[in-house]
């Protein structure tokens, strides 16, 4: 067996009046998975780096350019006996201006803006629901202890 990593998730969040929303995205019928709510994910691309791929990933499915993104100390994972490996998943959190375009791709059937409990109760699995939590104690706690190590992003 082997452990690998081959895969990224981003959460995109975005302020409106001192509120946090986060975007979440129905899969589409005919995908892995279909129907159930997610964040971005994606795979990493040969010679990309992981953050990279979350920046493309989340381009390719919202449209949406992020002002931000944070890597998330938080990896998530799971085991394929198809191909008997564990994969970590890297996860990241990205902000966007507050009233941004979504234009989903057809990975995805709607998307939705919600609070942290609403995204927590459509997310299929733990990790993803801890992940969203860890970002929300960062966003929103005064004193939180968690430092998020913020990625440049080059301006265009």
């Amino acid at each position: 067996m082997n452990v690998t990593s081959y895969l990224i998730e981003a959460h995109i969040c975005r302020k409106i009046n001192d509120k946090i929303e986060y975007l979440i995205l129905k899969r589409s019928e005919t995908d892995t998975y279909p129907n159930i709510w997610q964040m971005v994910t994606g795979s990493i691309s040969e010679n990309e780096k992981a953050y990279e791929a979350a920046l493309r990933e989340i381009k390719e499915e919202t449209a949406l350019i992020p002002k931000k993104l944070w890597v998330i100390p938080f990896v998530n994972s799971f085991y394929s006996f198809q191909k008997d490996l564990v994969c970590l998943v890297p996860v990241f959190c990205a902000e966007v201006d507050a009233f941004a375009q979504v234009k989903i791709s057809d990975e995805h059937s709607l998307f939705k803006w919600v609070d942290i409990n609403e995204a927590k109760s459509k997310f299929a699995w733990d990790g993803q629901r801890k992940s969203l939590e860890i970002i929300d104690e960062y966003l929103t706690v005064k004193n939180s202890f968690l430092h998020f190590t913020e990625i440049p992003i080059a301006k265009k």
